[in-house]
């Protein structure tokens, strides 16, 4: 199973490819575009839809997760994000691949326990779930890999079956964290340190 993340906006659209197989996750690819300022709107646009596409075309992904806009305080900032995600979404509708939507704070809580977690922890979490030798780098891939990360434990769990019923289960989660322990994420870091320590215990 391939799933395409992105973390998307105008000025800087993250994106992060991992890969399932069987209990495991690993990271494929993963990267963040950014437009210059010198650009304009449409042109902006028009780059984010010829990466998105070129993505898909490349990894033919089964699943795509985008970031949900939850909430801003910055109307500026929500109304880029906002046209970033609906380029990313044509893209994906042009495919036939199928999306699944996710509040920040609905990754975080699932990745970290922490719905308000910074992304220094957000990605050394999602080193340690995707076997990363490092951090990867910038913020912006880092937030997609987790979209990503997210989706692949959710479709393991068939919690994505059917788009309508999902929106419903991370609406829930926005307003109430899931619960520490019940996660995709929590059962792959504790996969990621047993296999760790067995690791260590087979070297020595």
């Amino acid at each position: 199973m391939i799933v395409l993340g992105i973390d998307p906006g105008t000025a800087a659209l993250g994106y992060g490819i991992v890969e399932r197989t069987g209990g495991r996750l690993r990271e494929v690819d993963h990267g963040c575009l950014t437009t210059s300022p010198d650009l304009s709107l449409p042109e902006r646009l028009l780059a984010i839809h010829t990466l998105v596409d070129e993505l898909i075309g490349l990894h033919q992904p089964d699943v795509m997760g985008v970031e949900r806009l939850f909430f801003s305080r910055n109307v500026q900032t929500a109304f880029g994000v906002g046209q970033a995600r609906g380029v990313v979404l044509l893209a994906a509708a042009q495919h036939g691949t199928p999306v699944r939507e996710a509040t920040p704070n609905e990754v975080k809580s699932a990745i970290t326990g922490y719905g308000a977690a910074d992304k220094e922890q957000v990605a050394r979490m999602v080193q340690l779930v995707l076997g990363m030798s490092e951090l990867p780098r910038p913020d912006d891939a880092a937030d997609a890999l987790a979209i990503a990360t997210w989706v692949a434990n959710v479709d393991r769990a068939g919690r994505g079956a059917a788009g309508s019923a999902t929106a419903g289960v991370m609406d829930r989660a926005a307003v109430a964290p899931i619960t520490r322990g019940a996660t995709g994420y929590e059962r792959a870091v504790q996969e990621a340190l047993a296999n760790e320590r067995a690791a260590k215990r087979t070297a020595s």
